[in-house]
């Protein structure tokens, strides 16, 4: 790491330091700083267990409290022990919270839409601003098993259409592809996993029942907001974990030649080239892994 890409990044921390208000005693102008007005804001976005709430803003005990008792004394939250663990405190957010929430959300969305307005290629921009938010966030990135009809899962499908299809130079077709029923990506039979990074899909991996106990890996898909932090790798280390609670002790996958970073973590992570085993008009390499057991 050489100075001068150090000072860089430096320079992006004062202009987001800056743009945000960070130092402001009066975030947004309404009155309070920006640590209490973000507690408020993960609160109206839903984030309502305190342990939860403390762990997503990464706030010790003490400090969340306090904050926490700022809010309650100007009345625009309220806590109570959990309905479904005494032991355990959830917070919501008063009438008046929900008004103040409702006032950084309209004055957030002004100052993010004067910001984009500042560069005429705002899809460059953004793409940028995922980057560098999936990389600050990286620690933060979570895995969990979802719907295949889940809209999440749909947009990371249909971006990696997308992408393949560009790739390829033509359409590329699903159903030529394989693409599986929903009902096979459900347990028992299968399974959906998702990353997610702060609300954000950015990455999907299926895995489907082929027979006995066999299985088959399918539309693993990362942004490219978040290529090069080992989320591929994660997410076939969790497929193979779903694997051997579903009972299968071989898995097989298909890609193409084109997708060169794709054969590449396969060969990495212990999958050998096989023969074909299907009729896949898209794809030019086979691959098997046989799972240890757990």
């Amino acid at each position: 790491m050489t100075l001068d890409q150090i000072s860089r990044f430096r320079r992006l921390s004062r202009a987001v330091t800056t743009q945000t208000g960070a130092l402001d005693s009066s975030f947004l102008g309404l009155g309070r700083p920006l640590g209490v007005a973000r507690v408020l804001n993960a609160i109206g976005q839903g984030k309502q267990d305190v342990a939860e709430l403390r762990a997503y803003l990464q706030l010790d005990s003490g400090l969340m409290s306090r904050l926490l008792r700022t809010l309650e004394t100007e009345g625009v939250i309220a806590t109570k022990a959990s309905d479904l663990d005494a032991r355990r405190r959830v917070v919501c957010l008063t009438a008046l919270g929900e008004e103040e929430f409702s006032k950084y959300e309209e004055l957030s969305n002004q100052s993010a839409l004067s910001v984009l307005s500042r560069y005429s290629q705002t899809e460059v921009l953004l793409e940028a601003m995922d980057l560098v938010a999936t990389v600050l966030g990286r620690d933060q990135i979570e895995i969990t098993v979802a719907d295949p009809e889940d809209p999440r899962i749909q947009s990371c499908v249909q971006a990696y259409y997308d992408e393949i299809s560009e790739i390829f130079g033509t359409r590329f077709d699903p159903v030529l592809g394989g693409d599986p029923e929903a009902d096979a990506m459900r347990a028992p039979r299968g399974v959906f996993l998702l990353a997610m990074s702060d609300g954000l899909p950015i990455g999907c991996c299926a895995l489907k029942r082929q027979g006995g106990a066999l299985g088959e890996v399918k539309r693993m898909w990362v942004s490219p907001a978040a290529r090069g932090l080992g989320l591929s790798k994660r997410l076939m280390t969790e497929i193979e974990t779903h694997a051997r609670q579903l009972g299968l002790t071989t898995l097989q996958l298909d890609t193409n030649g084109k997708l060169t970073a794709a054969r590449r973590l396969y060969e990495s992570s212990g999958w050998r080239e096989i023969e074909r085993y299907n009729d896949n008009p898209y794809a030019e390499h086979f691959f098997e892994k046989h799972l240890d057991p757990a």
